[in-house]
């Protein structure tokens, strides 16, 4: 804000904090990873323009369902510098995470209904299991836990 009440159009690294709920040390970290931009004012002050407002939303969302930040900065990297994201920028992004977002969705679903069935019996054997895993078949597909990860 100005002292007029109007509204400036850079903002302090602490009314970017205030504003979008993103501690300063975050700020600095995503500036860092190059995800969000600054200047420095004459007195070495950070200043950031109001549109990364919108981009540190874009970020805080995109890491709640998960998206790795090089992904997200992959995807930011597609925006004019300064300009505000609007809708048509986010349907854009979106779009480029949501088959990765199903496809977790679905193995996420998998694990849940398939993860007390092993432990269930009480043996905590994968290897010996005469349900899951007779012979220690599971070993020929590699290591890991095969059936929590998708394979019938």
């Amino acid at each position: 804000m100005t002292k007029g009440g109007g509204l400036s159009r850079e903002l302090s690294v602490g009314e970017v904090s205030e504003r979008s709920g993103v501690p300063v040390s975050a700020l600095h970290f995503y500036e860092n990873k190059g995800l969000i931009n600054s200047w420095r004012t004459a007195g070495n002050q950070r200043r950031y323009g109001r549109d990364v407002l919108r981009r540190l939303g874009i970020i805080k969302v995109a890491q709640r369902v998960g998206i790795p930040l090089a992904e997200i900065k992959a995807a930011l990297d597609t925006l004019p510098d300064g300009r505000t994201p609007n809708k048509k920028d986010w349907s854009r992004l979106s779009a480029r995470w949501r088959e990765d977002l199903n496809t977790r969705i679905e193995q996420l679903t998998r694990l849940r209904n398939r993860l007390d069935g092993c432990i269930g019996c009480g043996c905590l054997s994968m290897g010996g299991c005469p349900l899951y895993n007779p012979g220690d078949s599971a070993a020929e597909r590699g290591s890991g836990p095969q059936y929590l990860e998708g394979d019938p």
